[in-house]
């Protein structure tokens, strides 16, 4: 089968069912995995499809809200997460810190710890912490379109290269069963790197964002040394993830 005929096949796949995995490719189309990989690599280089963990989804209309506009929403709420989250750290230790409106306000309570290294791909947070005379380390990489951070290949390659004491990242869903998602792909490999280079890893997420569901799950909820929310939880989603096992900071 030639491979405009599988492209075509996946393609119509994906128009019914919305997500197909890579298994389910590979034994209807009787290829090998690493065809389809081949395959989705050109498809989402076209534009038609989204690669995701296991498969791909079909491309959806960008939703997500601007960076800078995210960063007043739920404000007081994720001032108060970020204080809560700081007094998990003690002096001497390093930890890494992902790109995102909750972090962003999260670097500015770091900025009044001492003895901390902070290890990030958030351009925002690395300017704060400068500013403050902090040691802060930025990742390079490529500068992503719409979030103040560095993403791709180096800068997964130069995660890699370090051992951090705790992982502090907020993605944009979380559900007590399915694990943390991101709506960008790259930001959830990030995530992903992160947390598998440090002792403990921990999820700064507000209330708005439970028992929500987004585009790219990231890892699952067992995976987490703890979550960090507000006051604003209701007490349902608190007993659901604490009854799945997560350990609650309100």
């Amino acid at each position: 089968m030639w491979a405009k005929e599988r492209h075509q096949r996946i393609l119509s796949m994906l128009a019914t069912n919305r997500q197909v995995s890579a298994n389910d490719l590979a034994e209807m189309l009787s290829v090998s995995r690493e065809t389809v990989r081949r395959d989705l690599l050109d498809l989402e280089e076209s534009g038609q499809v989204n690669r995701v963990h296991g498969g791909a989804v079909l491309p959806e209309p960008r939703s997500e809200e601007p960076f800078r506009q995210r960063m007043s929403a739920q404000i007081r709420a994720k001032k108060e997460i970020a204080r809560k989250a700081t007094g998990l750290i003690r002096p001497g230790q390093t930890i890494m810190v992902d790109a995102g409106t909750t972090t962003a306000i999260f670097g500015q309570e770091l900025a009044k710890l001492t003895g901390v290294s902070v290890i990030t791909n958030s351009l925002d947070i690395a300017t704060t912490l400068q500013g403050a005379g902090k040691d802060v380390l930025l990742l390079g990489g490529r500068l992503a379109t719409d979030v103040p951070a560095t993403v791709g290949e180096l800068t997964l390659s130069e995660i890699r290269r370090f051992r951090a004491d705790l992982c502090f990242s907020a993605p944009v869903a979380v559900h007590p069963t399915k694990g943390a998602f991101f709506y960008d792909l790259q930001e959830a490999e990030i995530a992903l790197a992160m947390f598998a280079h440090s002792l403990e890893s921990i999820i700064l997420a507000d209330h708005k964002k439970l028992g929500e569901t987004s585009r790219v799950q990231s890892w699952e909820m067992g995976a987490i040394s703890a979550l960090v929310t507000d006051r604003g939880a209701g007490q349902e989603h608190i007993e659901t993830f604490r009854h799945a096992g997560t350990k609650l900071i309100l």
